[in-house]
């Protein structure tokens, strides 16, 4: 050892008194906190052990609860499910009654008039409807493209429902019963019938056992001529499968009758009284025209120029021998009727009443209206609807 190290120890020793005091204030330091945190563990893990203590009791307060709800969940889904069935088979008795309880025909008629003591004579009843008012809506499935058509035979003894699909197609989806035709899997009920020639638009009309359509007359493609802008009707045999008549419609130029619905140059429709077809010519670009065909022949009987705009125009049908064209904008929105004409003349437009449709998804592509049933099927941007229909009859002495 150095002559240095002692004064070395001995520095050493002068200076360990205050490092030992310094260590034992830091050591109780550490020890005060350290008895804090087990305080506070202590009283988190009581906090801990009393809340799940509260929630088991929770747990066994609400455990025959929920039994209860379950059960009486199961309950109103089986009382909704019997109500539901109970209102399908009431639409259906009304729907049936509706059936055997046709509407009156809707022409005029010559009846013997009694009054009082002296009052004896003839009077002439005119009966129609001139309140028509869309009372409900049934979107029913979606099926298909945006336009196209779906309907019943308003003539037919059964339920089938019969789809056509697109504006140039040349085949027919038939369902037995519209319930067939809402299932998910739909198409595989139904049967398909084949038409020899394509049909042109969305105005065809099954009535009577028969398929009415519009189709391009043969060699139009470049004949130009007296061809050109014509086009030929064809009547249709479901059962047989075969081609029993045609005929090129008497009128030449014939343009869309909608404004909103390119593709369609006539529209077939029937109602109480018959057949009808709407269309427009070139000669006056401006408004529709209705005529009254011959369902046996094709023949057209009569034709009428109406006041019925084509601008904004996208579908029309025909009840009791009045016309009533629905109007919409584009893009698409709430749908009205905004003219009628009657062919008699009997009701005139002051008396028709022009109704609102219900809020829906698109645009009409077609409408069929069926007379025994008074509803409309539409065909809305793929979305196939029925509309009920409100109808009420005025009675005038002439």
């Amino acid at each position: 050892m150095g002559p240095s190290t002692p004064l070395l120890i001995l520095f050493l020793l002068s200076w360990s008194g205050p490092l030992q005091g310094q260590q034992h204030h830091l050591v109780e330091y550490m020890e005060r906190r350290l008895a804090a945190l087990e305080e506070r563990l202590a009283q988190c893990q009581d906090q801990s052990s009393r809340h799940a203590a509260e929630l088991r009791d929770f747990k066994n307060k609400m455990l025959p609860l929920l039994e209860v709800a379950e059960k009486e969940r199961e309950a109103l889904r089986t009382e909704a499910d019997t109500i539901s069935g109970r209102v399908d088979r009431l639409e259906r008795e009304v729907d049936y009654l509706e059936t055997q309880n046709p509407a009156l025909p809707c022409v005029e008629f010559d009846e013997k008039v009694t009054g009082g003591p002296g009052t004896k004579g003839k009077g002439r009843r005119n009966e129609k409807y001139d309140m028509v008012t869309v009372r409900s809506m049934k979107i029913l499935k979606r099926f298909g493209g945006p336009a196209g058509l779906w309907t019943k035979d308003p003539l037919g003894q059964t339920e089938k429902i019969y789809v056509l699909d697109g504006t140039q197609n040349d085949t027919a989806f038939v369902f037995p019963r519209l319930r067939d035709f809402t299932l998910a899997m739909a198409a595989r009920k139904a049967s398909r019938v084949r038409v020899p020639f394509p049909w042109v638009g969305t105005g065809q009309l099954v009535y009577g056992g028969f398929l009415y359509f519009a189709r391009r007359p043969p060699g139009r493609p470049g004949g130009g001529g007296e061809m050109e802008n014509t086009l030929q009707l064809i009547k249709f045999h479901l059962a047989n499968r075969t081609v029993v008549d045609s005929s090129v419609f008497p009128a030449e130029g014939l343009i869309p009758p909608y404004g909103l619905t390119a593709d369609t140059y006539i529209d077939l429709a029937a109602d109480e009284e018959g057949l009808w077809a709407v269309y427009a010519t070139r000669e006056d670009d401006r408004h529709l025209c209705l005529a009254k065909l011959d369902p046996q022949t094709l023949d057209t009987e009569q034709q009428w120029d109406t006041p019925c705009p084509r601008e904004n125009a996208e579908a029309a049908f025909v009840i009791c021998g009045t016309l009533y064209v629905v109007y919409n904008t584009r893009p698409a929105s709430r749908a009205r009727i905004q003219c009628s004409f009657d062919a008699s003349g009997t009701l005139t437009p002051e008396r028709a009443a022009l109704p609102y449709f219900p809020r829906r998804y698109g645009a009409h592509a077609s409408l069929r209206y069926n007379p025994r049933e008074r509803q409309l099927y539409a065909w809305d941007d793929g979305y196939q609807i029925v509309y009920k229909l409100e109808m009420r009859k005025k009675e005038e002495e002439v």
